[in-house]
């Protein structure tokens, strides 16, 4: 077994039911990548256009990526065919382009709506207002060809876990919102990614159903 596998089975274990793990796999060599695999990982996270193609390519066709870095409007056409999901939806605009380019490719793709609730002028996402204003407006619904499957949310990168797990909180809070209001009848809306390598284990405790954790796995980025 290798490192790698070690470290992804060390983290399987600690992972309550129902939660799902995304493997962050950006910067990481395809090589990695097939070590998780044939572990038993399936679900890998990218965040750079070119690089998630190059993987695509590459990887065992039931391997499902997820992009989860800021998606610049130009690489939407490129991101669509190769993702099972876009988790870093960020904007209504954005929403309604990856509809467009997945109606042009055919498909269907699941997304997740960024929540911004870290204090770094940095982070990207819906401020939670603007969110729920959006969703009260209708601005979340009609779309054909994407499907709205719940959240994403980032905390802030410090060392207080007490205002990380605040910051979960009020993610979770209008997650809660979202999926008892506009999306009630939307069994799919279902998802909420929280917890990174360094934070995973109070985003779990505060509602995550899905983690993204790249550093514990693979190691330092290459």
């Amino acid at each position: 077994m290798t490192q790698i596998q070690q470290n992804l089975a060390a983290i399987k274990g600690q992972l309550p039911a129902g939660v799902e793990l995304v493997a962050v796999s950006k910067f990481h060599p395809v090589e990695a990548l097939l070590q998780a695999y044939e572990a038993g990982q399936r679900v890998f996270g990218e965040s750079r256009a070119q690089e998630l193609v190059v993987k695509f390519r590459q990887m065992p066709s039931d391997t499902r990526f997820h992009f989860i870095g800021h998606l610049q409007r130009n690489k939407v056409r490129v991101v669509v065919p190769c993702v099972s999901m876009i988790e870093s939806v960020d904007s209504v605009s954005l929403l309604k382009l990856i509809d467009e380019e997945a109606g042009r490719a055919g498909r269907n793709v699941n997304v997740l709506l960024e929540v911004r609730v870290a204090t770094e002028a940095a982070k990207t996402g819906f401020e939670v207002d603007a969110l729920l204003s959006a969703a009260a407006g209708g601005e979340l619904s009609g779309f054909g060809n994407v499907r709205i499957c719940g959240l994403m949310a980032m905390a802030s990168f410090t060392d207080d876990m007490e205002q990380v797990a605040r910051e979960f909180d009020k993610a979770r809070a209008a997650f809660l919102q979202l999926k008892h209001g506009v999306f009630h009848d939307c069994p799919e809306f279902c998802r909420l990614s929280m917890g990174m390598t360094d934070d995973w284990q109070v985003a779990v405790n505060h509602g995550s159903t899905m983690v993204r954790i790249g550093t514990a796995i693979f190691g330092s980025r290459q």
